[in-house]
């Protein structure tokens, strides 16, 4: 037997889950729920009737949603005893109000609102990130879905995000608001907003991109022995050489061997992007990264923008040479699944540092001689 307080507590784990609180929310036929009451067996009956009693008694003073009851007969009893067995709810309404929990109450009229005065299209995506909703407020989330309507692929024409002023929001709006801004465009548009950046989709000025630094490995293919230049210059003007060195570190510079035709391009981090640039497809690409989860899905995302590249230094055995004396725990992980783009000796590489207690190997750690040798090697191929 359990009791309204047992399935209460059900019905707001319920609550908790995103997909079945979107499924009961927006899906008419996910009604109606029947949470199964159960019925005391004879021995009970027979041997405590005052808490049977006691359990009719909890479930008569229910009101939400409606409460099916059936005559059971007992051999012990000489009259068939009406029970509870099951609790029916016919609608959102009433599973709200069976939860009798105001903290949940409270999130649902603030959603009512929300969905009230937004576009249709954006309801799973607001069911689901709710957090985020209670968190901003209802005005807040009502323009963010007025704003992300009006939106369109290169609307911004070049100029920064904080100067565009649409439907009427203020210069620090898309600050506040980037994440769900994006997300609600991913609602209309597709995965294209999270694979290329929000500044890109609209045409947008990256005001918070940084600096690349471009070393030429040879002496007298560029003018300077080191230069720093934005990833989206980068991307529109081609360099010398045949062959480009991606690294991941800038720490890494001293470690790069003397090459002909080849710049290293260094301190890339997360911002890759600019790979997608048309004249690098032209060169030998070279991808060196730390070995921990997070360079992994550095080296799958570099991928994704040119599948040809080689990944120098970032295998199991790379790992193995070291990682006894070098390598440390790495705080936070990107993540439990591997990436895509990643090969299956990658995500077997990628699983095992996920587990390890020290899955960190970072490149500046491993040998020069390895090093120098494996890029050396990498051009002579190439």
């Amino acid at each position: 037997m359990k009791t309204p307080e047992a399935l209460r507590h059900k019905l707001r784990r319920q609550w908790q889950n995103g997909k079945l609180r979107e499924q009961r929310l927006l899906d008419y036929n996910a009604w109606p729920v029947t949470l199964p009451i159960g019925k005391p067996s004879p021995a009970l009956i027979s041997s405590e009737i005052s808490a049977v009693r006691k359990h009719i008694e909890l479930w008569r003073k229910v009101t939400a949603g409606e409460i099916d009851w059936q005559p059971v007969n007992y051999r012990s009893v000489a009259e068939a005893v009406q029970l509870p067995l099951n609790w029916v709810l016919h609608s959102t309404d009433e599973w709200i109000e069976a939860m009798a929990d105001e903290a949940i109450r409270q999130e649902y009229r603030l959603l009512s609102i929300v969905m009230a005065d937004s576009d249709p299209l954006f309801y799973p995506l607001l069911i689901r990130q709710r957090q985020q909703l209670l968190s901003r407020g209802a005005e807040e989330t009502i323009k963010a879905c007025e704003v992300a309507l009006q939106l369109a692929p290169g609307c911004a024409e070049g100029k920064p995000l904080r100067a565009l002023s649409i439907a009427g929001c203020d210069s620090k709006f898309f600050e506040r608001n980037r994440t769900l801004v994006g997300k609600l465009l991913e609602q209309r548009f597709g995965q294209q907003i999270i694979d290329r950046g929000l500044e890109f989709f609209l045409g947008a000025l990256d005001e918070s991109e940084h600096w690349l630094l471009v070393v030429p490995l040879e002496t007298g293919l560029l003018p300077f022995r080191q230069l720093r230049v934005r990833s989206s210059e980068l991307a529109q003007t081609p360099l010398p050489g045949s062959h480009l060195l991606i690294v991941e570190n800038e720490r890494s510079l001293y470690q790069l061997p003397s090459l002909p035709n080849t710049i290293a391009i260094l301190g890339a981090g997360l911002n890759l992007s600019w790979m997608q640039a048309a004249w690098i497809r032209n060169k030998n690409i070279a991808y060196w990264g730390d070995i921990d989860t997070w360079g992994l899905s550095m080296l799958a995302t570099a991928r994704s923008y040119q599948a040809a590249l080689t990944p120098l230094l970032m295998d199991e055995e790379a790992f193995e040479y070291c990682c006894n004396e070098k390598a440390v725990a790495e705080p936070v992980t990107a993540g439990e699944s591997t990436p895509s783009k990643l090969t299956k000796q990658e995500e077997a590489l990628y699983l095992r540092l996920c587990r390890s207690e020290r899955g960190r190997l970072e490149q500046e750690f491993l040998p020069d001689d390895l090093v120098k040798n494996e890029i050396t090697r990498w051009h002579a191929l190439a």
